[in-house]
């Protein structure tokens, strides 16, 4: 009789932010499909993200809840997260009676690469930006380019190792980059963790093939293996399991039924979605360009906006006026905090989305076939826009920057109004990849063949 194969288990290591967690749950979702046992490593504060997945995915998927580190910026929340998580791993792995044969961990938990060797497990890195954004800051942390006028803000970097030559002004390469130097604390860990991504086993991506091969294909050529995966996009189905689109990573003030009941009033590719994530908060001056431009463009509109929170203590915030909902009623609605995203964008009247350019967003606009209207603000975004205007050709360039190329409200409202044009060239672009985003995640798709190699890699660990 042939002895029964232990249970195959990895661990799911997000960093504590929706942005972060929401698709690594997402990817952790397919993983179990195949029979595999995932447990999500959580905070408690992040823990209703999951809750409604335990049930569901039951006993594949398992939360085991870690230590919160009470920390909200960057660096002292990863130093916490190390300090703290890294003597717990160890003694929860080696009393468990079927240790993980890997785990895949955010980007930004590059110290996990040292967890994995204590546990003699291979560690993968689950990117939240894609392989063409990546590329870029892999070759950042690498190579330390510097500032050929060390008086301006607009120097042109060019990043001639990378396809396509990208090439960008000082003022939008990563602030933690720029504003720190060596020896500094923060600017060492930034680049101890980028290096610690580089030299880890794998990698996997919440993009296709179709989308990103170029970039993919330098990814692998540049660590010099093949572990590397697209997957993506992995999101859930409009309609799916799990609550599907309507209340993904939180609740709205308006209830998405009463949206949908707006949107389906509303003709074919007639409204503009607009919304900057869930973490960036518009200036004063920014949100007075934008209601304006939306206010003269004339067009239909869903505008999501967030409020202010404790790190934005002292900050400019901008508000939106109090007679701005009044003027532009019967076609211009306001959402305050979490918007149901994917449900808006994949509503018929949605004919265009005004983004930060977050990769979640990019992949959200990109699979229903909207047109993107783009206003990267900072870190990857930058990227994301040059990759979907530039490169895709399935956007507009609208603004970049917090000061730095905001346009008049008057100019802003010309492209917003050109986003919604039936028949452009970027309509058309974005249609194609559309379906090319569902071709991929279909059955015999290219994400599809991806993720089943890499679970075959996580068999073959198990058998060793």
């Amino acid at each position: 009789m042939t002895p029964s194969r232990k249970p195959l288990h990895v661990l799911a290591y997000p960093f504590p932010s929706s942005g972060h967690i929401i698709p690594l749950l997402d990817l952790a979702k397919r993983i179990v499909s195949r029979r595999v046992y995932v447990t999500v490593l959580i905070t408690p504060p992040n823990l209703p993200l999951l809750q409604p997945l335990l049930l569901s995915h039951a006993p594949f998927l398992q939360p085991l809840l870690l230590p919160d580190p009470h920390q909200k910026r960057l660096f002292p929340l990863v130093s916490s997260m190390r300090h703290l998580h890294h003597p717990f791993l160890l003694s929860w792995v080696q009393s468990h009676p079927s240790p993980p044969v890997a785990i895949i961990s955010d980007f930004f938990l590059g110290w996990t690469r040292h967890l994995a060797r204590d546990l003699s497990i291979p560690r993968l890195v689950f990117s939240p930006s894609g392989a063409f954004a990546l590329s870029f800051s892999y070759s950042l942390w690498r190579h330390l380019p510097v500032n050929p006028d060390p008086g301006s803000a607009t120097s042109l970097i060019s990043f001639s190792n990378i396809p396509n030559s990208p090439v960008y002004p000082w003022w939008q390469i990563n602030r933690h980059y720029r504003e720190n130097k060596k020896g500094d604390p923060e600017w060492d860990f930034h680049r101890e963790n980028m290096l610690d991504n580089i030299a880890s086993w794998g990698i996997v991506f919440n993009t296709f093939s179709e989308l990103e091969q170029v970039y993919l294909n330098h990814m692998k050529t540049d660590l010099g293996h093949d572990r590397v995966w697209a997957v993506g996009p992995v999101l859930p189905p409009r309609d799916g399991d799990d609550g599907g689109s309507a209340d993904r990573g939180g609740s709205s003030s308006v209830p998405c039924h009463d949206l949908m009941t707006w949107l389906d009033s509303r003709p074919d590719c007639s409204v503009i979605y607009v919304c900057f994530g869930s973490r960036t908060v518009l200036t004063s001056s920014q949100m007075e360009v934008l209601t304006t431009a939306l206010e003269v463009s004339g067009v239909q509109f869903i505008l999501s906006v967030r409020g202010p929170d404790e790190r934005h203590v002292g900050q400019d915030v901008g508000v939106i006026s109090e007679d701005f909902e009044e003027r532009v009623r019967g076609r211009g609605l306001v959402i305050r905090g979490w918007s149901p995203q994917l449900a808006i964008l994949g509503h018929r009247a949605v004919g265009s989305f005004l983004t930060h350019c977050g990769w979640n967003s990019v992949l959200e606009g990109l699979v229903p076939g909207v047109v993107m209207v783009t206003w990267p603000m900072g870190a990857d975004q930058y990227t994301n826009a040059k990759l979907i205007v530039d490169e895709l050709g399935a956007g507009l360039r609208a603004a970049e920057g917090i000061t730095e190329n905001v346009p008049e409200a008057t100019e802003l409202s010309e492209v917003i109004k050109r986003s919604l044009q039936e028949n452009s060239t970027q309509r058309a672009r974005a249609k194609e990849l559309k379906k090319a985003a569902l071709e991929a995640v279909a059955p015999e798709g290219s994400s599809q063949k991806e993720l089943d190699a890499l679970v075959k890699h996580f068999f073959e660990l198990g058998d060793l």
